[in-house]
């Protein structure tokens, strides 16, 4: 039964009391704890984020109940007609609430925990929930009901959570408080991780960052490495923030992931913050298995792994425009997909090693070349060190463009035949002994540096213009890269100081990797004499 009704003021009065974003990471977090080491360590993250999405979709479905309940008191309908509206899904699915099932519902569950056995009953209730709404079909974990997890520390767990309340305020929307809590939990889940974090979460203020360049306000939005969805997630409040909540339609968002658990995070994350995005149906390898073949995007913003040795490569890959990208560095092969699927005038924002500002093995120098010649660096931003909590490998930011003259531009904005080169390494706060971030003066400085030099719309309303800034910022044309070999370090073009600096980092990341690659030659070279003894002692003499 669809209806159609004019919401009331009341109906954002709060009908349940709500805990605070800080409350529930509180909560959470010392609930998770009951579960550390009693589970396997790969499906931690993914066990503790579903029980927080089950809790919130229920949470959510029970305030909506409240509220058609006390709207229809109000309208003098009697107990049977509102039971009839409460049945209805349509008036949860139009204000974007989850139809839950009574048997997925978290006080159901909560009262029936102990006397039905609490394993069965969170895998029943992820089954039902994904089965009543098919933008979660084959999203949440079920994974409750096996024999490595402690059931009495699950039940301890559920009443733990169930202190925590999913309510929005006027503030302060429901959404929004799980949205905070989602990611609080999995940048805390990167730390604890270390290395392996970093395949599904990217600092936020590095995603921030590229954001703030691009300006992702409408069209089509891609990540074909997008891991738990932050770049998608950032992206949609970008446009809250400068345009409204109502504008978040106006980007059709696009990704792949290769790890199924990582998938199934961003599926989540996103349904979190309410954006209909398009991750295909399954995880994949994006050079393997290309789930979008055919797109082309208006903005790319990813965080592909860097320096990945064994990955799908073919050579005769029509994505392979500019060079065959070598076996043992897929760095060049992630910037050719994503040139690959710019639209018309798209444009791209990327986080790689700094060895790809340099690098000449396996003909990435000629690759690199050819993009330069191409007209398709835009900038190029050395970022601070200590960002990435889960590598110490020095990263950069490449932004691409298939066109440096904006339609309708003055003279003055055209940049064909241009790159900016930004030197942002001396930036950012130490938040603690181990981890930086950009602050938001400073993300300001360096976004407003890129849209001063390209004359953007937002630069020309806050009057800004371009001018170089020794040791900061500084705008090459083609015949001065050429002249440095095509070497895109920013700290050769904006001051002999930083480039000793940046010389010196690329000699260190270069060393560290070929120590690397050498102890890997040294393990095969024992497992190989190993073999060969083996052998020798079998043979009779």
């Amino acid at each position: 039964m669809a209806t159609t009704r004019t919401k009331k003021p009341a109906e954002q009065a709060q009908l349940f009391s709500a805990s605070t974003a800080r409350e529930i990471q509180a909560i959470l977090w010392k609930a998770a704890d009951k579960l550390r080491g009693s589970i396997d360590a790969a499906q931690y993250k993914e066990f503790v984020l579903g029980l927080i999405f089950l809790k919130y979709v229920s949470d959510a479905f029970d305030e909506r109940r409240a509220e058609l309940t006390k709207e229809l008191a109000e309208d003098g309908m009697s107990e049977d007609q509102i039971g009839d509206f409460l049945e209805d899904r349509d008036e949860y699915t139009g204000a974007h609430v989850f139809w839950v099932p009574e048997t997925a519902r978290w006080s159901w569950i909560a009262a029936n925990a102990k006397s039905q056995g609490v394993g069965k009953l969170l895998d029943d209730a992820m089954d039902a929930v994904m089965r009543e709404n098919a933008a979660l079909t084959g999203v949440l974990p079920k994974i409750f009901n096996r024999d490595n997890v402690d059931q009495k520390r699950l039940a301890e767990l559920v009443d733990l959570i169930s202190d925590a309340r999913f309510g929005g305020t006027e503030d302060k929307p429901a959404q929004d408080v799980l949205g905070e809590v989602y990611e609080y939990f999995l940048g805390n889940f990167a730390r604890a991780e270390g290395k392996r974090g970093g395949e599904f979460y990217t600092p936020q203020s590095v995603v921030q960052l590229i954001v703030e360049i691009l300006e992702p306000y409408q069209g089509r939005v891609y990540d074909p490495a997008c891991g738990s969805g932050g770049m998608f997630v950032q992206a949609a409040k970008f446009i809250e923030a400068h345009r409204g909540r109502s504008h978040k339609a106006d980007i059709s968002v696009y990704g792949q992931e290769l790890n199924e658990r990582t998938w199934r995070l961003g599926k989540m994350n996103l349904a979190i913050h309410g954006i209909d995005g398009n991750l295909a149906p399954r995880w994949g390898d994006t050079f393997a298995d290309d789930k979008h073949p055919d797109l082309k995007a208006d903005f790319v913003m990813a965080n592909p792994p860097f320096n990945i040795k064994d990955w799908a490569r073919d050579e005769n890959d029509s994505r392979w425009k500019y060079g065959v990208p070598p076996r043992n560095n897929a760095n060049y092969a992630w910037l050719q997909h994503m040139v690959s699927k710019l639209g018309e005038r798209g444009t791209a924002g990327i986080v790689l090693a700094n060895g790809s500002l340099t690098d000449e093995q396996g003909g990435q120098g000629d690759i690199r070349q050819a993009l330069v010649e191409a007209d398709l660096v835009a900038c190029m931003v050395a970022l601070p060190s200590q960002l990435f909590r889960t590598t110490q490998i020095p990263a950069c930011l490449w932004f691409l463009s298939k066109d440096k003259s904006p339609q309708g531009a003055r003279r003055l904005d055209d940049r064909r035949g241009e790159i900016l080169f930004i030197d942002a390494r001396a930036m950012g706060e130490m938040v603690d002994r181990t981890e930086r971030i950009l602050t938001k003066a400073e993300l300001a400085k360096i976004a407003g540096t890129y849209h001063a030099w390209r004359g953007t719309a937002s630069a020309r309303e806050e009057g800004l213009t371009y001018e170089d800034e020794p040791g900061f910022c500084f705008s090459a044309d083609l015949e001065t890269v050429r002249e440095h070999g095509y070497v895109l370090t920013p700290g050769r073009y904006v001051g002999a100081v930083a480039a000793e600096e940046e010389d010196a980092e690329a000699v260190a990341e270069q060393i560290t990797a070929l120590t690397g690659e050498l102890y890997g030659l040294f393990k095969r070279s024992t497992e190989l004499e190993n073999t060969v003894r083996e052998q020798l002692g079998r043979v009779d003499v």
